[in-house]
């Protein structure tokens, strides 16, 4: 930090007035909201990756000689470990969306406003950005090639696939990879060089004030693993983000508006051909994406990722209707196969007042888990046992000790993002999943019928909630029981319903 307040004043003249360190989100780099003694602010950067700060701070200084809309760069440190850029505000276009997430997933005027304007300066992005750039400054690979075609492949066979233990022909899965790596990477003369944005998601598009203050004008973020590249990566990736669930319909409008400027861009488009690619690149990022969330989730243990899987599931179920697969047959197969496995097709949680279970009194466990603040004392076990085990979260790090996390709870996801992040949390829990997984295993094989666990912290609000949710969806997801939760200080309850068992317990 004291190197980045030195290139602060070495660029400034003077000290930051305030200095605000904001939360982390998916990279290891870390933001930090300076104030200058005239109110202004910028964003300092401490990238322990050397090489991904030069591609970053190269490609942003590129885009703006071209007049796009990219941060500022405005100091960069001698080892560029450090660097300063224009403050694009706090709201994303994720976070404009909300409203339309919270509604049901419909995306009125305004919405579609705010998505149309993204999507048309995403193709001065890929055909203006491209143009006089060296992608030899870019981080390798710096051409989506058949190889880094197969090697996302890949990803998603070792990190998603071969975990859910659904067999498969390894060499004849490998064969149809390679016929769709190389359908994917065929000669397009629209497409040989352009930029590939590779992350190009609401979360990377920041919103800023336009003269009457509105925030609608759409700048870019995070595009430093950006390669030379086809155009419809992006499309895909944008239009087939899993959580947001855009409807067919609203995606076809948005790419005519995308064809649209890309015309104007290009003078002549194939759209025919470049429909048929997309249609590949769909599924082809929908199993990147199920790559990326069965590492973070599964291996790293993250719940964001474990509560996206279901959606990106359910994309790829849609993209199988559309017989996208069909020049793959054992891909298409092993993936149909996939999306019909049991711990896919559950019953959504139901959200409220916990009712009783049809298998009450019926010899089947029923595990019950809490989060209580101590301050208010452990909950009571009301089936008569006695109590089970309780668990104290005071010793991880605490959000609620900082501001932007005071008013939310574990459910959220900035706390969630918090706590994943800091990293203490993750550990407790490893350990205390191994027990709780021991223990489970042995009340059903004597036919125990309750057992219940109980998380608490000095609130009840931040640590509690999201370690008591994080096991009773485990236990729910491993051993196929009812699970009732219930976040006691919030007055939440929940039920996870019994169902098959996505693993036999033994």
């Amino acid at each position: 930090m004291q190197n980045l307040l030195a290139l602060y004043k070495e660029w400034s003249g003077t000290s930051p007035l305030k200095v605000e360190t904001l939360a982390k989100a998916g990279s290891n780099r870390q933001y930090v909201r300076m104030t200058h003694t005239d109110g202004h602010t910028v964003i300092g950067v401490i990238g322990p990756s050397v090489p991904e700060n030069h591609c970053f701070v190269y490609l942003a200084r590129h885009f703006a000689q071209k007049g796009l809309p990219v941060p500022h760069i405005l100091a960069v440190s001698r080892d560029e470990q450090y660097y300063i850029q224009e403050d694009l505000g706090s709201t994303s276009l994720y976070q404009a969306l909300a409203p339309s997430r919270a509604n049901g997933y419909q995306y009125d005027a305004d919405a579609y406003e705010l998505l149309q304007r993204t999507i048309r300066q995403l193709a001065h992005i890929q055909v203006e950005g491209a143009q006089e750039l060296d992608f030899n400054q870019c981080l390798t690979p710096r051409q989506f090639d058949k190889t880094a075609a197969m090697f996302d492949l890949n990803y998603f066979k070792y990190c998603f696939l071969k975990t859910t233990d659904l067999p498969f022909d390894e060499t004849a899965l490998e064969n149809d990879f390679l016929r769709f790596a190389s359908d994917l990477t065929e000669s397009d003369s629209t497409c040989t060089r352009t930029f590939l944005y590779r992350d190009f998601q609401a979360r990377n598009v920041m919103l800023t004030p336009s003269s009457d203050g509105v925030c609608n004008r759409p700048h870019f973020i995070d595009f430093q693993g950006g390669m030379q590249g086809p155009l419809q990566y992006d499309i895909a990736s944008f239009l087939w983000q899993a959580s947001a669930r855009y409807p067919q319909t609203l995606r076809d409008s948005l790419i005519h508006e995308y064809l649209d400027e890309l015309r104007s861009l290009l003078g002549h488009l194939d759209e025919t051909r470049f429909e048929e690619n997309l249609h590949r690149f769909v599924l082809f990022r929908i199993l990147q994406v199920l790559g990326a969330y069965g590492l973070r989730g599964y291996f790293e243990r993250k719940k964001y990722f474990l509560d996206s899987i279901p959606p990106a599931i359910q994309n790829l179920r849609r993209q199988l209707l559309d017989g996208t697969c069909t020049p793959y047959p054992h891909l298409y197969d092993t993936l149909q196969r996939l999306t019909e496995l049991p711990q896919f097709n559950a019953p959504a949680p139901c959200h409220g007042q916990a009712s009783r279970s049809q298998y009450d009194g019926m010899g089947h466990l029923v595990v019950r888990v809490f989060s209580f603040s101590y301050k208010k004392g452990i909950p009571e076990d009301t089936s008569g046992n006695g109590g089970g085990y309780v668990f104290d979260c005071r010793s991880t790090h605490n959000p609620g000790r900082y501001e932007p996390y005071k008013q939310l709870t574990g459910l959220d996801a900035p706390v969630i993002k918090f706590l994943e992040d800091d990293g203490e949390i993750l550990p407790f829990l490893d350990h205390i999943t191994y027990l709780a997984d021991a223990h489970v295993k042995r009340y059903i094989e004597r036919g125990f019928t309750n057992l219940m666990f109980s998380f608490g912290c000095t609130g009840g609000q931040h640590r509690s909630v999201y370690s008591a949710q994080h096991l009773a969806e485990h236990i729910n997801r491993k051993f196929g029981i009812e699970v009732r939760l219930c976040h006691r200080e919030q007055g939440i309850s929940q039920v996870l319903p019994a169902r098959k068992a996505e693993e036999q317990a033994g």
